[in-house]
């Protein structure tokens, strides 16, 4: 049990949640949806579903978390659930997809935005980044944490002055704007477009769960946690839609549509082309802020998979001052191979596709829960909660296996390979 100078309280637990959510997604989406849904209407309630269906799913976890004692997280949900075969999916999930594809994206999105300056920054740079920011988390706690924590305040300071720039200016009548306030969203809600533009919004909320694997860390745990995930997906929510409304405030349909770096596209039109590539510096220093926060928590979690297998059992070893450097560069590694084999769309929908399979059946595990168990939701009320979240995971994983079956089929491909991998390591430690 760690004593109360070891915990921290919602005010850290909130902060952690909105440094873990606000990355990628939301600067690179917008493109991807407006290439079918146009409505101001429709995309703000994409992002508010985003946003309850975020919120939903962290109650859940800390319930599970509190339950669980908030080690290890899906990993233990899903093995003392069901089977060690889960906790083992869910882990090499994690080395190949959940850690090491968003390291990806960051990457490629910071290059993506840094070729405003007339140079072309592809894979190459992606892939320096990744590593340098790996180097710099391998030398000390004491480092890594300055390091990130540095990025992570360029983050969170860059969004409130984007927001208040953005609304604040107005938008230039020449150029045109996205804002369509009109009837038509009552259409595009039905349609299978607003459901795979889902996909891309729960992506952009992935990191909800950041604060229930370290459950036992926080004071007053019952109080503080759902305090904390409350205030910090409320926080990223309202911001998400600022963001959004922004781009589309400043830009029309023509220019932002199919494009990655849209909020790029947004400030140069917004702010004109010195400090539109301002922006494009702002938005690339944060997104390492994303790079080194996933490879972080990605290779503690790698490391303690890695100690109970055969095969993963090198990643278990850590330097003198405790830093498991393997986990680090085998999630670099890893990213790389991703960067040079798929495109930035292709990359983000199996990503997507996959985090929302494993989401929704750590998810489920709250089922298998005991009222006496519960800690912090005592009524059965609760199990609205997982149950509103596993229908909308069914409509989004349906529409996205059905629009996207390239994608789908990838995502499905890397698990299959998960569960080679177990046969094997199962087999190696029958023999030994």
């Amino acid at each position: 049990m760690s004593t109360s100078s070891h915990q921290i309280g919602w005010k850290t637990a909130a902060a952690i949640v909105v440094s873990n959510m606000i990355g990628t997604g939301i600067f690179t989406t917008l493109g991807f949806q407006l290439s079918d849904i146009t409505n101001t209407y429709s995309i703000f309630l994409l992002w508010v579903i985003g946003g309850i269906l975020a919120l939903f799913g962290a109650f859940c976890y800390a319930e599970l978390g509190s339950h669980f004692k908030g080690n290890g997280g899906d990993f233990i949900y899903l093995k003392e659930t069901y089977h060690p075969l889960f906790g083992y999916l869910i882990s090499w999930i994690s080395l190949i997809i959940g850690f090491s594809s968003p390291v990806a994206l960051a990457a490629l999105a910071m290059s993506k935005y840094l070729s405003v300056f007339d140079y072309s920054f592809g894979n190459g740079f992606a892939i320096a980044a990744i590593f340098l920011v790996a180097i710099t988390l391998s030398f000390s706690l004491k480092t890594s944490s300055r390091f990130h924590n540095f990025f992570t305040f360029i983050k969170i300071a860059f969004i409130i002055v984007l927001v208040i720039l953005g609304i604040g200016l107005s938008d230039d009548p020449q150029i045109g704007n996205s804002l369509n306030f009109s009837n038509s969203w009552q259409n595009e809600i039905m349609l299978p477009a607003f459901a795979t533009s889902l996909v891309f919004v729960t992506y952009s909320y992935t990191g909800w769960n950041s604060a229930s694997y370290i459950a036992g860390e926080i004071k007053d745990v019952q109080k503080n946690l759902p305090k904390s995930l409350i205030i910090g997906t409320v926080f990223v929510t309202v911001s998400y839609i600022l963001v959004n409304y922004i781009m589309l405030k400043h830009a029309p349909v023509s220019q932002l549509a199919g494009k990655e770096d849209v909020m790029g596209e947004a400030a140069v039109n917004m702010l004109g082309l010195s400090f539109g590539k301002i922006v494009n510096i702002f938005i690339a220093l944060q997104l390492i802020a994303t790079i080194s926060g996933y490879l972080w928590v990605g290779s503690r979690l790698t490391q303690a998979f890695a100690k109970d297998t055969r095969i993963w059992k090198p990643l278990s070893v850590g330097n003198k001052k405790g830093i498991p450097v393997r986990a680090i560069f085998a999630h670099a590694v890893i990213a790389a191979i991703i960067i040079l084999t798929g495109s930035f769309k292709e990359i983000f929908v199996y990503t997507a596709f996959i985090l929302q399979l494993f989401a929704s059946l750590a998810i489920s595990t709250v089922y298998f829960l005991k009222k006496k168990d519960r800690k912090i939701f005592k009524s059965n009320t609760f199990y609205i909660f997982p149950t509103v979240f596993l229908l909308f995971s069914i409509y989004i994983l349906y529409f996205t296996f059905i629009h996207n079956p390239k994608e789908s089929m990838i995502g499905l491909g890397i698990i299959a390979v998960g569960l080679v991998l177990y046969w094997i390591d199962r087999r190696i430690s029958r023999q030994v």
